[in-house]
């Protein structure tokens, strides 16, 4: 697929197809790497030829790192300036708000800068379906789930058979837990498309929501069988399992997704994750490092290798992690980071900056207030300070949201105890 200059006559370049037509030879006979060199190749020749670059960025076949440096090797012709644009909205998802906020805005300016003779090609730019889409990756990867899960619906509405919007509607939908959607979705994409893997990936994701993960594991593993070059149902395969704890089998298809996308970071991130299940902390280290060079953009990473930190009492460590994944999300933070600022809250407190400490337990709880261990941390930290009365406070919210606490029980006891030991000192 060539992109349509607005209308205008292009001439396919007979190298890039070529080019990309032994792309697709060699990805059909699973050698990936000469894939990736003929892909690269073709769009090269041909900065049109973007569905080269999509095989390369949907099949995850480069790092972040060799996808930026295969856009800033390609060759734009003049008039093709928005183009660039495009294309670095499109694989630069992990990228910080400002800066993807930018790829957007140069393509509005676009908009606004171009002549009369363009404005047909410019408006349908505007409301381009694959941006939207980009948009709407943007927007999960920041965990902003109800705006994407918006955004890909009214895709959906305008193009039905848009499948990328569909993958990403999906994911949304799982976060939201919106299992009714997914039932609806996964039925309506069996009808219409049964040989297709989303297809099957769709149903997987509803018995996924739903924990039922035996039939959410064989409708996973049905989608990989249809299409082996579907990362999203690998990823989905290994976390069935893993939700059951059954740990061996998911890393072993973690493994197999990591050597078959070895651009993808999450199967190196699930694997590191999957070893902090075991308390294997060194080894989850090194994944989770692993992942970071192959992905040096995702907050999700830095925030594990700090629970990693945490584990093993380097507390230091943990805070200049935890630190260092605040710094890489959009602000304002969204509910899904929560547990983060929690986590950042409890470094201070074990590295006894008490009011730094109640200062991040009381971000959290701005972020979301059902969340017990915050309570727990909150009134734990006052304790420490001797301040009694709050923290009494704070255990009993927490007991009222989980009643057989042991711990904030005990601590309330211990905490009513010192207060009235402290008044009757002061009679």
């Amino acid at each position: 697929m060539y992109l349509d200059k607005g209308g205008e006559d292009h001439e396919i370049n007979i190298a890039s197809a070529i080019c990309f037509l032994r792309g697709k030879a060699f990805e059909a006979l699973e050698n990936r790497v000469q894939a990736r060199k003929w892909y690269k190749a073709a769009i090269k020749a041909d900065p049109l030829c973007y569905e080269a670059l999509e095989c390369l960025i949907d099949n995850h076949m480069l790092t972040c790192e060799e996808e930026t440096s295969l856009l800033s090797s390609i060759q734009f012709d003049p008039q093709d300036g928005w183009l660039s644009s495009f294309y670095s909205c499109l694989i630069k998802k992990y990228d910080k708000e400002n800066i993807v906020e930018a790829n957007f805005g140069e393509l509005e300016k676009e908009r606004c800068n171009s002549n009369t003779s363009d404005l047909s090609f410019i408006h349908t730019l505007k409301t381009n379906t694959d941006l939207l889409a980009c948009k709407a990756e943007y927007y999960h990867q920041c965990g902003e789930y109800q705006k994407c899960f918006e955004l890909t619906s009214f895709l959906l509405e305008k193009d039905t058979f848009h499948l990328k919007s569909t993958l990403v509607h999906l994911a949304a939908a799982m976060e939201l837990g919106n299992s009714n959607e997914l039932y609806l979705m996964a039925c309506n994409l069996v009808k219409d498309y049964p040989q297709k893997a989303l297809s099957w990936f769709a149903v997987g994701c509803y018995y996924y929501c739903i924990k039922k993960y035996d039939q959410s594991r064989r409708y996973f593993s049905k989608a990989t069988n249809v299409d082996g070059n579907f990362p999203p149902a690998w990823i989905g395969y290994g976390n069935a399992y893993s939700a059951q704890d059954e740990g061996d089998q998911a890393m072993s298809i973690y493994r197999t997704a990591a050597r078959l996308f070895p651009g993808c970071h999450l199967p190196t991130l699930y694997i590191g994750m999957e070893y902090m299940r075991t308390h294997s902390f060194k080894l989850a280290e090194q994944f989770l490092v692993q992942a970071k060079t192959t992905c040096p953009s995702d907050p999700l990473v830095y925030n594990e290798l700090g629970v990693v930190a945490y584990q093993m009492k380097d507390y230091n460590k943990a805070l200049w992690w935890f630190q260092k994944t605040l710094a890489q999300i959009p602000s304002p933070l969204g509910e899904m980071w929560e547990p983060t600022v929690v986590n950042l809250a409890h470094v201070y407190r074990k590295l006894k900056m008490y009011n730094e400490a109640i200062s991040y337990y009381e971000k959290a709880l701005a972020l979301s207030t059902r969340s017990v261990s915050t309570y727990a941390g909150l009134a734990y930290a006052y304790h420490l300070q001797d301040n009694f009365t709050a923290a009494i406070t704070y255990y009993h919210k927490a007991l009222w949201l989980k009643p057989d606490d042991q711990f904030c029980t005990e601590m309330l006891s211990l905490a009513l105890a010192d207060e009235c030991h402290h008044r009757t000192e002061f009679r």
